[in-house]
């Protein structure tokens, strides 16, 4: 009667809340979630959750097959990794590196779990900023490097792990604090504050003022985000952050956030691989693992494969 797709359905579901969110992650069409869910609740003879209701709310139904997931899905994967490992793809390397300074809030998390599921393989991590890591994956001397700006190299494959959108972080009492979104003119006169890195690897200069051929009046350094928001809390200039790693400052009220135009920026973050390791099973497992991580620390993001909205 049951079956493992539909456990995994009503765990993501409980996750996103949202039945379109739900679709975006598990690759199916709305219509095709929505047969899939009604055809599960035609099998046991109750519904499984109330209609139209925010957040999403489950029958008592519902949160049983819940339990249920919650029980059977971690077991199903901590057998699939063993007979993973009964295949002879245990043993294995994974030396990585980020090219983003606000990826650790996920990526430590998704490290710890692998780590504890694949003790065999051995890990290192180092940042992406003072050397090209890109052709270091490609010469063997990286595994997987975490990217926002993909370059095309023979033999590396890129896995969108998610998209996010690049937000403008200004102080409370900014003057473009009314401003329902930020158009490139509006930082002729700004102190921008970035990290010390390439101007052609940062969003808002890819994606918003390059092309309208803007140069913000300054440009100021800061090697941690949190000093970063202390500086344009304090006014000395503002910052641009994906929606995510500014979750945390909006909610405590230290900045604002306005989008990068009216249709806003959006980029998408990658994992990238070199083409003889994207089908061992510990790399296979790294990606799934990062996305479930991601998906579940961080806000605002979206699935890789959907365009944004």
């Amino acid at each position: 009667m049951l079956e493992l797709r539909h456990l995994k359905t009503l765990a993501t579901l409980k996750e996103s809340g949202s039945l379109v969110e739900t679709a975006e992650r598990l690759h199916l069409t709305q219509s095709a979630l929505s047969h899939q869910i009604k055809d599960l609740e035609e099998r046991i003879g109750c519904q499984l959750f109330i209609r139209k209701t925010k957040p999403l709310r489950f029958t008592t139904a519902g949160k049983r097959l819940l339990n249920l997931a919650q029980d059977v899905l971690p077991l199903v994967r901590s057998a699939e990794r063993d007979l993973s490992r009964l295949a002879g793809g245990e043993a294995g390397r994974l030396h990585m590196a980020i090219e983003c300074h606000s990826c650790y809030q996920w990526l430590m998390p998704t490290i710890d779990q692998f780590r504890n599921n694949w003790p065999e393989v051995e890990m290192d991590l180092a940042s992406g900023f003072n050397f090209a890591p890109l052709p270091a994956l490609a010469r063997g001397d990286l595994d997987l490097v975490v990217t926002a700006d993909p370059q095309e190299i023979t033999g590396i494959s890129y896995i969108p792990l998610f998209k996010y959108e690049s937000l403008l972080a200004i102080a409370n009492q900014h003057p473009l604090a009314n401003k329902p979104f930020i158009e490139p003119t509006d930082l002729i006169q700004e102190t921008l504050i970035i990290y010390p890195v390439e101007h052609d690897r940062l969003d808002i200069f890819k994606q918003f003022l390059d092309p309208a051929d803007i140069e913000p009046a300054h440009i100021r350094t800061a090697e941690l985000t949190l000093m970063m928001i202390q500086l344009v809390a304090s006014g000395r200039g503002v910052c641009n952050l994906p929606n995510w790693a500014l979750t945390e400052y909006l909610e405590k009220g230290y900045v604002q956030a306005k989008p990068l135009s009216a249709e806003g920026v959006w980029a998408t973050l990658y994992a990238a691989v070199r083409d003889d390791q994207l089908n061992t099973p510990f790399m296979k497992d790294f990606l799934l693992t990062a996305k479930d991580v991601s998906f579940e620390a961080l806000s605002g993001i979206k699935n890789a494969d959907t365009l944004a909205s």
